[in-house]
């Protein structure tokens, strides 16, 4: 006999269901520890790798960490990722080297007639403060500084080592990179057998430094010149046997970084893309301005230096000449009061002989 009533219609006799809930908490249990673990050695490898580096190199080992855990992708696409990541942060960056540039291009003419000034200019009546000042004023006109462009070059030649440090370490102390690839690059921690990745990173950067090069001549209003395509060729080809034993990871760094720059010139050149960016014109330059522009500046300050040099020899020998004009001139004066006292001597000890006697 019961005193309750059963609040369930389906009867008291289902424990079935319940035993099937408490097998599925177990399974879900089991499921999350296991994602726990399998993280885990992943988080110890990037601590390991990152331990004996300095500190950008240890934070891109984490940013590419923090891109493979968040996005669940192969180490190989967690570093291209990242790769891109990091050269669309430094877009601000470029934009602000290529105005410099740019800039620095436009006011090339004015520089070139203060280098013809300066080496028409008397040494002797040449004020260093003077010639300062103008270049202060025309760098101020025109809104540059002759280093803005070096902080560009600066800051993306040290992302490049830190990632070539960062990419190299975790493939030497991290063993999941060598189930981090795919296709025929499997294993990231070792060479490229079949020189795809060294090859196709020549090619890219070929493509790379050839872009760049027309760019610059195109600011300049000039064809791009035989010497920097052969030394820019001999370069690509200097990468395949230079690379070929570099781990697999590295590459996908290389080759991200290269198509993304490739891509970045390209957009570059579509119409109305500098307008937008605030990228001045150059305007054309005559043929007689084009002339005067193959004026060496370095051949004009190293021969203003000398004449300068050479004056201040002639000046330091003139005023070592001095003294020893003085002293011949004494010289002569003093033999003749020298003359003029003996016989006054004489004189004198005449006069005392004949008192004595």
């Amino acid at each position: 006999m019961s005193f309750y009533r059963h609040m369930s219609t389906t009867g008291i006799d289902k424990p079935d269901k319940f035993e099937l809930i408490g097998d599925v908490v177990d399974v879900l249990k089991d499921t999350a520890v296991e994602a726990v673990a399998s993280q885990a050695p992943a988080v110890n490898e990037v601590a390991v790798a990152g331990a004996d580096c300095w500190l950008p190199v240890a934070s891109l080992q984490y940013v590419i960490d923090a891109v493979h855990s968040f996005t669940g992708l192969n180490w190989w696409a967690s570093i291209a990722v990242t790769t891109l990541l990091i050269r669309g942060a430094t877009l601000p960056l470029l934009i602000n080297e290529l105005k410099a540039t740019t800039k620095m291009t436009a006011m090339k003419p004015r520089l070139v007639e203060m280098w013809e000034w300066l080496a028409s200019k008397d040494v002797n009546s040449l004020s260093v403060v003077e010639v300062q000042n103008e270049i202060k004023k025309l760098f101020k006109e025109y809104g540059s500084t002759p280093f803005t462009p070096m902080i560009g070059l600066f800051i993306r030649c040290s992302i490049f080592i830190s990632s070539y440090l960062a990419i190299t370490t975790m493939a030497k102390k991290m063993p999941s990179f060598k189930c981090g690839g795919a296709y025929w690059f499997t294993d990231l921690t070792a060479p490229d057998s079949l020189y795809v990745f060294p090859i196709l990173t020549a090619l890219t950067f070929l493509i790379t430094v050839g872009a760049s090069c027309n760019m610059q001549d195109g600011m300049e209003g000039k064809p791009a010149s035989a010497t920097k395509k052969i030394v820019s060729s001999v370069l690509a080809i200097l990468t395949v046997p230079f690379t070929m034993n570099f781990p697999k990871a590295i590459f996908c760094y290389w080759i991200t970084s290269n198509l993304f720059s490739i891509s970045y010139g390209l957009v570059l050149k579509g119409p109305g893309v500098k307008k937008a960016l605030g990228i001045p014109k150059i305007p054309d330059q005559p043929a007689a301005t084009a002339r005067r522009t193959s004026i060496n500046p370095y051949s004009v300050l190293k021969k203003t230096l000398q004449q300068a040099r050479t004056a201040a020899e002639e000046e330091s020998a003139s005023v070592s000449a001095a003294p020893t004009k003085l002293s011949n001139r004494s010289t002569p004066s003093s033999s003749a009061i020298n003359q003029r006292i003996k016989p006054l001597e004489k004189q004198v000890k005449g006069k005392k002989n004949n008192k004595k006697r």
